[in-house]
């Protein structure tokens, strides 16, 4: 008897996720037509509906994880595409520039850098 109660569990949390419904007590219940306390008070049963529960927040945090690498490796792009303007920049300086003096083309590499980046200069 008890392992017909367990895979009736099983089954309802499977399809629970399957349907991309949350996975709560009342709903394994309602699915599983057994009553909620008996979710409750039986530990075995408790013990799956739990499981995956714990198993559909980790989903989450996983999803939630691959979006935010995600955004990351985007943040990164544009500061690459950055930091490879502000190399050609620099290149374009070094080679307009024929003064010696470094804090002249300090100077200088900050006026092209301002106006390449559309800062007022």
């Amino acid at each position: 008897m008890y392992q017909k109660q367990i895979k009736k569990v099983e089954q309802a949390c499977a399809e629970l996720v399957e349907a991309g419904a949350a996975i709560t007590f009342d709903a394994v219940a309602r699915r599983a037509q057994i009553g909620r306390a008996t979710l409750y008070r039986r530990p075995e049963l408790h013990a799956v509906v739990h499981e995956h529960c714990q198993r559909a927040l980790e989903v989450l945090t996983l999803s939630g994880l691959v979006a935010q690498v995600e955004q990351l490796r985007v943040g990164l792009e544009a500061i690459a595409a950055i930091l490879r303007r502000h190399e050609e920049l620099l290149r374009a300086v070094a080679r307009q520039s024929g003064e010696k003096n470094r804090v002249i083309k300090t100077r200088r590499v900050w006026e092209i850098a301002k106006s390449g980046l559309g800062l007022a200069a």
